[in-house]
């Protein structure tokens, strides 16, 4: 039997439970993943909080979207891939978990020099990162404010940006500030006075923002800095982006992405796994937990007591 963690209704952490389940089959197109490392991304705990929306539970939900592991068995019609394969996961529900069925486009070969910890870390935030950056146009020359810098999507914005010859402006507590200048950005603390701070250290303006955080002063700074409001997104705000006259990609949104936002978001994961592997590209790791403590998880990236991505390793 293989484990995962599941739920049976919305909650509080405490609701997720480890779970036997039987060994998963490869079907068509699809390749068994034995799990060695799960990322714990934020929307994993809103969908089981039900802080975002979702079909009613009607049998034991699984949970997780990233992963990392090595293939154990192939499906008919799949190729490209072999058993002993080391691969990084993207976009497939129950990575918390020992063992997954995962469509074979939804994976990427993971290099040796790249750890498992770091391939199940990077797909929904340097995917929408990426993406996000894509859709705003991003280029050299821009001036890019991403607020929330130090967070996992913010770290991947400034990282890609930088790389494609933008300056940076990243906001973020003063104690992240030297890790935000190492990425290759100019940080600025948040709170009162962040316009000031903001114009300080950009006198010609930002032509692109991207808000990380979701909070008000975010998006009144962005809104009195970037003069094209096509170019300023959340990917926090969604329900409400529109009346500002500005872009939401993902956060709740009503408005879904584009064929070309989703393939961006798929290409993310590859190109990330390229730059970690030639050095280009840091992951700020957090604590690895075990699977079983899921919850203990999902407290930590509610009550925002970590720094880094949290690992779950069956």
């Amino acid at each position: 039997m293989a484990r995962a963690i599941v739920y049976t209704e919305f909650g509080s952490p405490d609701v997720l439970h480890l779970s036997d389940i039987p060994d998963p089959v490869a079907g068509a197109g699809e390749v068994v993943v034995r799990i060695e490392a799960a990322g714990v991304n934020p929307i994993d705990a809103k969908l089981r909080g039900g802080r975002r929306p979702s079909a009613p539970i009607t049998e034991p939900r699984r949970i997780g979207f990233d992963g990392a592991g090595v293939v154990e068995a192939i499906g008919e019609g799949v190729e490209g891939f072999a058993v002993g394969d080391r691969v990084a996961i993207r976009d497939t529900l129950g990575t918390y978990a020992s063992a997954l069925a995962v469509p074979a486009a939804h994976l990427a070969p993971l290099p040796d020099s790249v750890t498992v910890a770091e391939g199940a870390a990077i797909a929904i935030p340097a995917g929408t990162a990426y993406q996000a950056l894509r859709s705003l146009a991003v280029t050299a020359g821009d001036v890019l404010l991403v607020h929330a810098g130090s967070g996992a999507v913010g770290q991947a914005a400034v990282q890609f940006a930088v790389a494609w010859g933008a300056t940076v402006i990243a906001t973020g507590s003063p104690a992240r500030h030297d890790q935000l200048r190492e990425l290759g950005a100019i940080p600025v603390a948040y709170g009162d006075g962040l316009l000031d701070r903001v114009r300080a250290a950009a006198p010609h303006g930002a032509t692109v923002a991207l808000d990380c955080a979701g909070t008000d002063e975010a998006i009144e700074t962005s809104l009195a800095l970037v003069s094209d409001r096509d170019r300023i997104a959340t990917i926090v705000r969604g329900p409400d982006a529109a009346s500002f006259g500005i872009r939401a990609f993902s956060g709740g949104s009503p408005i879904p992405l584009t064929e070309q936002e989703l393939a961006w978001r798929a290409e993310a994961l590859p190109a990330t796994i390229a730059l970690i592997a030639a050095g280009d590209f840091t992951v700020e790791l957090g604590q690895e937990l075990p699977l079983a403590e899921a919850a203990r998880a999902h407290e930590l990236v509610e009550s925002h007591a970590a720094d880094g991505k949290l690992i779950l390793v069956p």
